[in-house]
C-alpha cells in the first residue's frame, strides 16, 4: 500500500498536513494559558487541519476513482464556514460572562467598545 503514482500522492500530502495542523490545534489546548488563547488554537489550526482532510478525501476520490463526492464537497464548505463563527460566538460570550484573559495578555482592544456601549 505505498502511493505510486501523483495521483495517489497529492492526496495523501494535504491528509498529512491536515494531521500536522490538528497535532498542532492540540499542543495548543494544552499549553496555551487562558480560553481565549486556547479557542484561538482550536479554531484556526483544527479548521484547517480538518479542511485539509477533507480536501486531500475529495482529491482521492476526484483523481483515482473520478468520483465527484457532493457530501465532502459540501462537509468542506460548511466546516469553513461555521467552525470559525461558532468559535467567535463562544469566546464573544465568555468575555461578557467576565473570563478573565492570561497574566500574560498585554492589550485588550473589546474592553474599551464594551464600556463604550454600557454608557
Amino acid at each position: 500500500m505505498f502511493a505510486n503514482s501523483p495521483t495517489e500522492i497529492i492526496p495523501v500530502l494535504f491528509i498529512l498536513i491536515g494531521t500536522i495542523f490538528c497535532f498542532l490545534s492540540a499542543i495548543g489546548l494544552v499549553r496555551f494559558p487562558d480560553v481565549y488563547t486556547r479557542s484561538h488554537a482550536a479554531s484556526k489550526s483544527t479548521t484547517l487541519g480538518v479542511l485539509f482532510s477533507l480536501i486531500g478525501t475529495f482529491l482521492f476520490f476526484l483523481m483515482e476513482e473520478g468520483y465527484f463526492s457532493i457530501r465532502l464537497f459540501l462537509g468542506i464548505f460548511f466546516v469553513f464556514l461555521t467552525a470559525p463563527v461558532a468559535t467567535h460566538v463562544i469566546i464573544r460570550s465568555a468575555y461578557r460572562s467576565k473570563v478573565e484573559l492570561a497574566k500574560e495578555s498585554v492589550q485588550d482592544d473589546l474592553k474599551r467598545v464594551m464600556e463604550s456601549s454600557k454608557s
